[in-house]
């Protein structure tokens, strides 16, 4: 697996502190350097990313003022965000919001993982995508990753 990340700039929007660790933990398990950025809930992502447009976006559903889905419709719409990579990170596993999730345009759509470990594994293989080259958008049968 290619260790020359090119992603840098990653933000997580994410309501919850204990899943906010969770993931701050896996990072830092991973092979190179990120900068992790947090929006605690949908108003706060789309003024991060006002601010910065970051290099990929972790998109918990169940947020405050704005829920997951109406964030990747937002981020769909708007074209300077549209080449940023978006995987919605959540507990979910309804096909409802899978459905939705996939139809707007979401990049993948990780279940959150039993452990740092796991969640470090899945990051690796998210972050070994080349999404500076191409923006991929797997078949819908490989869309959801963990259950």
């Amino acid at each position: 697996m290619d260790k020359t990340n090119k992603i840098k700039d990653v933000l997580l929007a994410e309501d919850d502190p204990d899943d906010v660790l969770i993931f701050e933990l896996a990072i830092k398990e991973l092979p190179f350097p990120l900068v992790l950025r947090l929006a605690e809930n949908g108003d706060m992502l789309f003024v991060l990313i006002n601010q910065m447009i970051p290099d990929i976006i972790f998109l918990d559903i169940k947020m405050p003022c704005k829920d997951g889905v109406t964030c990747i419709t937002q981020i769909r719409k708007n074209e300077s965000l549209d080449h940023v990579p978006v995987i919605m990170y959540t507990a979910l596993k309804s096909m409802e919001y899978i459905n939705k999730c996939y139809e707007n345009g979401a990049n993948f759509f990780l279940i959150k993982a039993n452990s740092i470990q796991e969640l470090a594994e899945k990051l690796e293989k998210i972050f070994s995508i080349d999404w500076k080259t191409y923006m991929y958008y797997p078949p819908k049968n490989q869309f959801v990753m963990g259950a």
